[in-house]
């Protein structure tokens, strides 16, 4: 485990990406294909975990797409923490570094165990660094996190790219999991969780529908203070 994990800071170092890591924990073998619980990883949020049958798909990419303020970060941030939960070690790609750690253990997130690399905002950058973290292996959640990329800049990106991500994890035990403003990309096996609602791709295998909705405090409207979000996110396409 040492050894892949020198290995791994190595090469990041090389391309000169910086890098948190911590330490990792063996994973559990998944068969491919299968649809059983151990396939499945749950992102710690009940109504999602619902609309996924259980968590989302090992070997598969998935996404998380919605506007600011959508929850789609605490969601990230939740799956991630779900995924340490279960002695798995976790990697964040975060290309705009953006994340914010207090904020993640708050969440519950044990950041001992998170692999952070953070970029500043080269998305052909952060992708290398994903296709390395996914190559070694040895995670149970790898996000790649480009909410903060312009969409035009997002979609300029070969559709390629996302074909072979998918087939470096195939048949394994981590789920690769993108963050964006707007649809990207996902595998065969992979799942759309639209946060917010005027995001959601109209679909025949939408399986759960809704949105956010606002919870205030305060006696009239110049009193009004948000007090939080009551987020409903669609899971499209399983």
């Amino acid at each position: 485990m040492l050894s892949a994990r020198s290995h791994i800071e190595s090469l990041l170092k090389a391309r000169k990406l910086d890098v948190t890591l911590t330490s990792e924990a063996p994973l559990r073998w998944s068969m491919p294909g299968a649809v059983a619980a151990e396939d499945l990883a749950s992102t710690g949020v009940p109504s999602i975990d619902a609309g996924l049958a259980g968590g989302l798909r090992r070997g598969h990419l998935s996404e998380v797409i919605g506007g600011r303020s959508s929850g789609r970060s605490t969601a990230v941030c939740r799956a991630l923490a779900a995924a340490v939960s279960r002695g798995e070690l976790v990697a964040l790609v975060d290309t705009c570094d953006r994340f914010d750690p207090d904020a993640a253990a708050a969440l519950g997130l044990d950041l001992s165990n998170l692999l952070w690399i953070r970029e500043a905002g080269d998305a052909s950058r952060a992708l290398k660094a994903m296709n390395l973290v996914l190559q070694a292996g040895g995670f149970g959640l790898v996000v790649l996190d480009l909410a903060d990329v312009s969409p035009r800049t997002v979609r300029s990106l070969p559709f390629t790219t996302w074909f072979r991500l998918a087939r470096v994890i195939e048949g394994s035990d981590t789920v690769a999991l993108l963050v964006a403003g707007e649809h990207v990309a996902r595998s065969s096996g992979g799942a759309t969780i639209a946060m917010q609602e005027e995001m959601a791709l109209r679909s025949r295998l939408q399986v759960v529908a809704g949105a956010a909705h606002a919870r205030w405090r305060g006696s009239s409207d110049r009193e009004r203070l948000l007090r939080g979000l009551d987020i409903q996110p669609r899971v499209i396409g399983r």
